[in-house]
């Protein structure tokens, strides 16, 4: 799991990689979840909240572009 300091450290395309990497673990940990073969549960956690960072960084990010049009 990644800091926030460390994911504003990351540039758009690294951030985007990022994000599709962390939606793929969690879509492969929910179905393990489903079939009951899951081991660590906490990790959907940890990731949906890594996920939801990333998501607020990109934002911020996009947030002043708005602004100023």
């Amino acid at each position: 799991m990644s800091k926030p300091a460390e994911l504003r450290e990351l540039n758009e395309e690294q951030l985007m990689f990022t994000l599709k990497q962390a939606q793929k673990e969690l879509f492969e940990l929910q179905f393990q979840s489903a079939t009951e073969k899951l081991d660590t549960p906490s990790r959907k956690q940890l990731l949906r909240r890594e996920i939801a960072r990333i998501k607020t960084i990109q934002r911020e990010r996009s947030q002043p572009a708005e602004v100023q049009a």
